[in-house]
């Protein structure tokens, strides 16, 4: 108890007064996810220095905010303990954002723990005055979820350091681009009849995304909160089944029938929910275990150290309809995940190792400057499609999504803006060079790995060869199978395609599409990094 006293008496003595924000230096760790992405412009505009920190920083440079004169963007691995002491040191708050519960990322909770603990010992070291957690809310039940144990975990981690640590505790977060929101959408948009768990009667407290916003960072300016916890939500109790039934209502939908049924378990659940929505079934089953749980708040006093209009759930439900509407969504929740272009992909790597890279490359030569047809590859996939044999992509989307994968339903953050690190259907965006180079890698579920690239060379003459290329890491008998079991589409895909963004763009093609030899990778490994 005495230390959490002279924890709190410390944050005290280091209120910052508005005018010297920004001498202050706020680290944003996870500022690349659906929460950290929002949270640092807010930060920004109310006049601090913000250090935004994530794993790549060609992602974070990508980012609107790596452009502001007091913010900036640094590289760091929370399970790399020594990457942390240089984003932490000079800092006067640190925001934990980060959770490893990803597809492909494993144990998670055990991940979790240990980034939490190098944290928390970087954070010592460089004499941080507070810490700011965003957790989940913890039921009133013995058995909760291990997703929901691990939050909490992270959260006692963090409270018993040296460092002040204030941990807001939320359940349903309702934003555009939110996972939560887009389970709703997609469930109530997509099923006219739901067959639904015994949980969609489960009461919780849903939170809007900027009341989220508004504790986490205006907690800075209110001392009271340091060295303490608090659960944050919206201002009325709701039933999942009321949720739905809200969306359908804000979105001119058709009443939809929903019944509880006793025979969904949390693992057919999340199966069924990744069939349905965009949210792949390794992040869906750990949702769908916390949702068992009544989760409501426990305690108010937030409300009193931090007056404000709370948003209601119907609200929010319709300022994330008109966001997606616009096409405007600020950060989504695909946006979290690790950048990293394979090695054998830029140095030929694979050769020398014992690997063979299979590649199919289709070549062709367009009239006219690459600008337009530039914007025409930027604008591929989502609503827009892949502009030849959308039906077969679809196919392979409902593939992925059978197996466990994302399927092609993540669709894309803009329909022609485009980034390093955005989701593209099953893609993922490692490089993007104007005009000159489009590098995605595959997300879907494959026995090995995989590359698509658009590149764009200027003749002498003026006019554009555009060259589509996919490359395959086989990992084993079924990888080099699957290789070759798909191959002979790529001839009436890659040409089609070809075609489709010659015309599409205006311009006449001059020679192909034809089959050419793959171009040799280059090393782009420092400027992915």
């Amino acid at each position: 108890m005495s230390d959490q006293i002279t924890k709190k008496d410390k944050a005290k003595n280091l209120y910052v007064a508005e005018e010297d924000r920004a001498n202050h230096t706020i680290c944003v760790l996870g500022a690349t996810g659906y929460v950290g992405g929002r949270l640092v412009p807010q930060l920004l505009e109310q006049g601090w220095k913000v250090r935004a920190v994530g794993r790549s920083i060609a992602k974070l440079k990508c980012r609107s905010y790596a452009r502001h004169a007091r913010c900036e963007v640094m590289e760091a691995d929370l399970f790399n303990i020594d990457s942390l002491d240089p984003v932490m040191n000079g800092c006067f708050a640190v925001y934990y954002l980060v959770h490893s519960m990803q597809t492909g990322t494993g144990d998670f909770v055990e991940k979790d723990r240990i980034a939490a603990q190098n944290a928390v010992l970087a954070a010592e070291k460089a004499d941080v005055s507070r810490i700011i957690y965003l957790g989940g809310m913890i039921p009133d039940d013995p058995n909760i979820s291990h997703h929901l144990e691990s939050r909490a975990e992270v959260g006692e981690i963090l409270s018993h350091s040296s460092v002040s640590c204030t941990v807001f505790k939320a359940a349903v977060i309702l934003g555009s681009g939110s996972a939560s929101f887009e389970i709703l959408r997609y469930l109530v948009d997509r099923l006219p009849i739901m067959l639904t768990p015994k949980w969609v009667r489960v009461e919780s407290q849903p939170i809007s995304i900027l009341d989220v916003l508004f504790y986490l960072s205006g907690c800075l300016n209110y001392p009271e909160t340091a060295g303490d916890s608090f659960d944050i939500g919206g201002p009325f109790i709701e039933t999942y089944e009321k949720l739905f039934r809200i969306y359908q209502e804000e979105a001119g939908l058709r009443k939809r029938l929903i019944i509880p049924v006793p025979f969904l378990s949390p693992r057919l659940s999340s199966h069924w929910l990744g069939v349905v929505s965009p949210v792949p079934v390794a992040l869906a089953r750990p949702l769908i275990l916390g949702l068992r749980n009544r989760v409501v708040c426990k305690d108010f006093r937030i409300r009193q150290i931090m007056p404000r209009r709370l948003t209601d759930c119907r609200t929010a439900v319709r300022r994330a309809l008109a966001k997606v509407e616009q096409q405007v969504i600020d950060t989504c929740w695909s946006d979290a995940g690790l950048v990293e272009q394979p090695e054998w992909s830029v140095c030929g790597d694979a050769g020398y190792t014992g690997g063979t890279v299979y590649h199919s490359a289709y070549r062709v030569k367009i009239a006219g400057d690459a600008e337009s047809i530039w914007q025409k590859i930027t604008s591929i996939g989502g609503d827009e499609g892949w502009y030849c044999c959308d039906s077969l992509w679809s196919i392979r989307g409902w593939i992925d999504k059978l197996v466990g994968g994302v399927g092609l339903r993540r669709g894309r953050r803009h329909p022609s803006s485009i980034a390093v690190g955005d989701a593209l259907d099953f893609w993922r965006v490692l490089d993007v060079r104007s005009n000159e180079r489009l590098l995605l890698l595959a997300e879907m579920k494959l026995p090995g790995e995989a590359l698509l690239e658009f590149s764009l060379e200027q003749t002498i003459a003026g006019d554009t060869v555009l060259t589509m290329t996919a490359r395959f890491l086989p990992r084993g008998l079924g990888g080099i199978l699957y290789w070759w079991a798909v191959y002979p589409f790529h001839s009436i895909v890659f040409k089609g395609m070809a075609k489709s963004l010659a015309e599409k763009s205006g311009k006449r093609i001059m020679e192909g599409p034809e089959l050419v030899d793959g171009p040799a990778p280059r090393c782009h490994i420092s400027s992915s990094k």
